[in-house]
């Protein structure tokens, strides 16, 4: 085994290389792809003390591990509506035709999972580039490196630099428009007794005054899993704000989109679960509905803690709401219904869903289904596939989510012990 030729400090952030089942009961087993935090050195310089995502700690190989330099989410968009998941070569040329040069997409390689593919169409033929994953970084001429696919896509529309042409309009994954979410606008960065916070821009309307009525009981709702509302602020000329703790790696489906598969390890897609599960166990107790519960809603601490956000709209469980602008694909189809009603089973549904985006590594549910066809469908009976690499145990608590009979879907209770349970027998692996 090599030498170190340096010692990384405690808490140095790493990425397995290799997999690694481990030799004894004091390894730590790895996938690649794994994140890792260094706690320190062994008598052996070659192996490393360290922990993975979940706490659980262990001796690693020094040479099967590389310096991670903080892949960061971009923050500027809560969805990428241009980011199509995994779908062909071919299907990616079909959805830009006909040709219109610069129009765009992004999409998950196939023949080399974990990477990515920007597809341009230009002079009548689309050019496919592969977005490799290096040093923790993505690039596409090993030039030019970018944190995220937000920050590649961003270079691309102001400068061809190498490619056919310049980025000039993306092709929109259908549905995404819709699940955009207002409260995600215009956020900025304050400073609150010298505390980061995260300061965000809301419409001053009726929608907006029922958030104020609401804000005194928000605050007083507290679990490490809830992004912590800390005040409103009110300006005489009618702007809204709200203050929040501020979530450095951003929204959960840009972390899962920008890291993807080759940086992510399935001990992480879990945690994650459970995170947003205890969440919303809490809100149940306290007789709350999100009502908008998806990936986009979720965001992500320094370290790497997912908190539920935006339930600005929440209300005491049991209340009613206009369906005209709901996010159909994430939505339950009982509370589409004109007059239906929200409640805690509801949010279960949407759970479901997000369960599917987060083992899919943030893809769009319902692919390749019309918007207008999904609810037909799912009213039939209808359940999505397992993503790639989904374990069964997951996917089955997805498809429980999903009972038309609301009288029959499970509890958040019921789900956190599931989820516990896969995490202690470890059936993930």
């Amino acid at each position: 085994m090599s030498t170190v030729q340096t010692t990384w400090p405690p808490g140095t952030e790493c990425v397995a290389r290799y997999n690694f089942p481990g030799t004894t009961d004091q390894d730590l087993p790895l996938c690649k792809g794994d994140v890792l935090t260094i706690i320190g050195v062994t008598k052996d310089p070659n192996w490393y003390k360290a922990k993975n995502t979940v706490g659980r700690e262990g001796t690693i190989p020094a040479n099967y591990v590389q310096k991670r330099e903080g892949v960061k989410s971009g923050g500027k968009l809560s969805l990428m509506p241009w980011f199509h998941g995994k779908i062909t070569r071919d299907q990616a040329e079909r959805l830009l035709y006909p040709p219109e040069t610069g129009l765009f997409l992004v999409r998950e390689s196939t023949n080399f999972p974990g990477d990515y593919t920007l597809c341009v169409s230009c002079d009548g033929k689309v050019e496919h580039y592969r977005i490799i994953y290096h040093n923790c970084k993505l690039s596409i001429d090993e030039e030019e490196f970018f944190e995220n696919l937000m920050q590649l896509v961003e270079h691309y529309t102001t400068d061809a630099d190498g490619l056919c042409t310049r980025l000039i309009k993306p092709k929109l994954m259908e549905g995404t428009v819709a699940a955009q979410d207002e409260f995600s606008r215009n956020v900025m960065v304050g400073d609150y007794r010298g505390t980061k916070v995260a300061v965000k821009c809301i419409k001053h309307d009726a929608t907006a005054q029922a958030f104020v009525a609401e804000a005194s009981v928000m605050t007083q709702m507290r679990h490490n899993n809830l992004v912590q509302l800390l005040g409103v602020i009110v300006e005489e000329k009618g702007s809204l704000f709200i203050v929040t703790e501020y979530m450095a790696k951003g929204s959960l489906v840009d972390y899962l989109r920008s890291r993807g598969r080759t940086v992510i390890g399935g001990d992480c897609l879990l945690k994650f679960s459970m995170d947003v599960c205890e969440a919303m166990e809490y809100l149940e107790a306290n007789n709350f509905v999100h009502r908008d519960l998806a990936a986009r809603n979720v965001l992500v601490s320094e370290d790497n803690i997912a908190k539920v956000s935006d339930f600005g709209l929440t209300k005491e469980a049991s209340s009613t709401q206009d369906t005209a602008k709901l996010p159909v694909k994430w939505t339950a189809p009982e509370a589409l219904r004109e007059k239906q009603t929200f409640s805690t089973k509801s949010d279960v549904w949407s759970y479901g869903i997000l369960l599917w985006e987060i083992y899919s590594f943030g893809r769009v549910p319902y692919p390749r289904i019309p918007l207008k066809d999904v609810v037909p469908r799912v009213e039939k009976g209808y359940k999505m596939d397992a993503p790639d690499s989904c374990p069964p145990a997951v996917y089955n608590i997805m498809k429980q989510c999903w009972t038309l009979d609301v009288a029959l879907r499970p509890t958040f209770k019921a789900l956190k012990e599931s989820l516990q349970d896969i995490w202690t027998k470890e059936l993930y692996l």
